[in-house]
């Protein structure tokens, strides 16, 4: 008893107590299957070496011959399964090799065994009445056969023991391959799993309380029952990736206060037909058990994909059929059940319409990309776990939570998260003691742009082609009056093949001109139409910006009705994979001259503006060859103030120099 309490305080899982002893005086001994199978093999194996032999001596059929045969010492000679001779000795042989009772000898062929043993025994003079007798005989050993079987045995019993452990160690159902249809939800624990509460979620506020809302109708469901409310049954959260939907799901798991279960949309479909739509009833036959409680399906578009027709092939069956017991269960809810299910995807277009129809998935949240003010609220989470230098309850770190979200629009809130853990990781690089306000700016260039390739030495050639190039596309977006607010040009190479970049500020804006989108693709020229007037060759690095040109002009025309020709119509074809047109080819040739008109436009409109402004570009040129990096205050020293007025409100609050006594936040370069 000592023993086995020593041993469970020592943390040995093999010891457990007896909970049906009120004493707790009863231990049991947790022994593993496969150390019992172990145990049986190395027995079956101890067993079968030990009397394999049945206590005779091999030898050798030469041996046999000089040694017994022609002594006279053979009394019969015993052939067992025509692979083995057992020589059985007479009184003679006994006494003379020391009492062994017989020897035994294999087999290669049993017609060359005779024809030896004749031809041997002739060569004797053995008269054919005297002749040594031989006796077949077909013998079966136990110990021998489990032997032979036992490889094989332990091969499946070990796959059957690894079945099951995978099994439970993913955190599915017991019982190995037969609990394969068992759900793979995982319950959230309230004291061990990690709790987010729906104060950790900022920057989407609208969903928040949408969510909060299911919450609510779980705890008090009383409060809408009795006006004639019921409770929805479900909702869809969708938006792009990293936006924070599965955040919103964990939030909601630790503030409900009911069961909450988590499962993937994969984890329904396996190799089995089947189980999927077995996993999908057992999942909510687990949540109307527990009721009120939430079920939560992360990317369901892994099974929710729109069913097609005319499927021959049968590579969406299973599926189909998961679907299928999906949309019955969800019609099986009644308003009593209490259950409510959420569901993450950022592709809501290829769900089944079935699955989005109001009963089954009442409301759709969309949690888009955050906006300045939703920005800065994520910053204002991400950068607690943060040693700053400056107090967190100032007005100071409000500011600098104002000034980031500005320096990063069209961040996700995963992006916001990446750029505090760079910063933090760069100042620790470096050893500083607290992380500033510059480390944040080198850790957002380097999700921009990459990382700086300082051992990418360019020649003075290529270097002062970049140079010409950064300095057409700075000087167009200097003197076009919609133009984003430029913050930095550089020539530092980064990334994957950028020899240079600038660094621009795009205000959140939902609506865009014609004006605005011509100056986009004018801007988005300066750096090849400058290569042109300074160099007797152009080179490759206006690649990408020809991609951004070309499909904004494409868009102009087929999508947005901004071409005179084609008129307010939409000709898109439904997705990339479609090798259908939507027109003619009258019109296909119509929208080809379109797109090329309003590119040349913008070509012809930058290549007069760079020839008219040529001091300017000279002028930032040599002064990127000389120091690499230009902020926006260098802009300002060499070409003045921007003739027009920017755009952008939170540029203008936040990192316009005249408004910041501390001056640019990009004063010092990126090392």
């Amino acid at each position: 008893m000592k023993k086995a309490e020593d041993e469970l305080a020592n943390g040995n899982k093999r010891f457990i107590k007896d909970d049906s002893d009120p004493k707790n005086r009863v231990y049991a001994f947790r022994v593993d299957p496969l150390e019992i199978l172990v145990f049986m093999g190395v027995a079956i194996f101890m067993g079968y070496y030990l009397t394999s032999s049945d206590g005779s001596h091999e030898i050798t059929f030469q041996e046999f011959r000089t040694n017994f045969l022609d002594k006279g010492f053979v009394q019969k000679l015993i052939v067992v399964n025509k692979s083995l001779v057992r020589v059985v000795l007479n009184d003679n042989g006994k006494q003379s090799l020391g009492g062994q009772n017989y020897y035994y000898f294999t087999l290669g062929s049993l017609d060359q065994f005779e024809h030896k043993l004749s031809k041997a025994q002739d060569e004797n003079g053995v008269a054919d009445d005297f002749r040594i007798p031989v006796v077949y005989a077909q013998e079966g050993h136990f110990l021998r056969s489990m032997f032979q079987f036992l490889p094989t045995l332990l091969m499946l019993a070990g796959l059957f023991w690894l079945t099951k452990r995978s099994t439970q160690g993913a955190g599915g159902a017991g019982g190995g391959i037969f609990g394969v249809g068992k759900s793979q939800a995982k319950k959230f624990n309230q004291d061990t799993d990690v709790k987010v509460k729906f104060k950790d979620v900022a920057g989407m506020e609208e969903a928040k309380e949408e969510v909060m809302e299911f919450v609510s109708f779980l705890k008090n469901p009383e409060k809408y029952e009795k006006l004639g409310g019921k409770i929805p049954r479900g909702a869809i959260l969708s938006g792009p990736p990293g936006t924070g939907k599965t955040l919103l799901a964990k939030a909601t798991a630790g503030e409900a206060g009911v069961p909450f279960y988590s499962v993937s949309g994969s984890e329904f479909v396996e190799m089995f037909v089947g189980v999927g739509a077995s996993r999908v009833r057992d999942l909510f036959k687990t949540a109307r058990e527990n009721a009120p409680s939430i079920v939560f399906i992360d990317e369901i578009d892994a099974i929710g994909k729109a069913r097609t027709k005319g499927n021959f092939s049968g590579a969406n069956d299973e599926r189909e059929t998961t679907l299928n017991q999906l949309l019955v269960e969800m019609d099986g809810f009644q308003s009593s059940d209490h259950v409510v299910v959420l569901a993450g995807t950022n592709r809501p277009d290829v769900l089944d319409p079935a699955l989005l129809r109001p009963g089954r998935f009442d409301r759709h949240i969309q949690i888009d990309k955050p906006e300045l003010e939703g920005r800065k609220q994520i910053y204002g989470v991400h950068l607690q776990g943060i040693k700053l230098a400056i107090s967190k309850d100032s007005p100071e770190f409000q500011d600098l939570c104002g000034k980031l979200a500005a320096l990063t629009p069209g961040f996700s809130g995963a992006d916001i998260a990446n750029v505090v853990n760079e910063a933090a990781l760069i100042a620790a690089r470096h050893d500083d003691p607290e992380v500033v306000l510059h480390h944040f700016e080198q850790a957002i260039e380097r999700v921009i742009a990459g990382l700086e390739k300082k051992s990418k030495l360019l020649s003075p050639h290529e270097k002062k082609v970049v140079a010409y190039h950064e300095a057409g596309h700075a000087i167009c977006g200097w003197y076009l009056e919609f133009a984003d607010p430029l913050l930095k040009v550089s020539i530092i190479p980064r990334g994957q093949g950028a020899l240079g970049y600038a660094q621009y500020l795009p205000p959140d804006i939902y609506l865009l001109s014609v004006d605005q989108l011509s100056d986009k693709m004018t801007m988005a020229l300066g750096g090849r139409i400058s290569e042109e007037l300074h160099f007797d060759s152009v080179t490759s690095g206006a690649s990408d910006d020809f991609k951004k040109v070309t499909n904004i002009a494409n868009n102009m025309v087929v999508r947005l009705g901004m071409s005179p020709k084609i008129g307010p119509l939409a000709l898109e074809r439904k997705d990339d994979s479609d090798m259908t047109k939507p027109f003619s080819e009258e019109t296909a040739t119509i929208i080809d001259s379109e797109v090329y008109r309003i590119v040349n436009e913008c070509a012809d409109r930058c290549r007069n503006l760079l020839k008219e402004k040529a001091d300017e570009v000279e002028k930032v040129a040599q002064l990127l060859l000389k120091k690499e990096v230009l902020t926006r205050n260098d802009m300002i020293e060499l070409l003045g103030p921007r003739p027009f007025k920017e755009k952008n409100e939170a540029f203008e609050k936040y990192l316009d120099p005249k408004n910041d006594p501390s001056g640019s936040p990009s004063s010092a370069p990126a090392s």
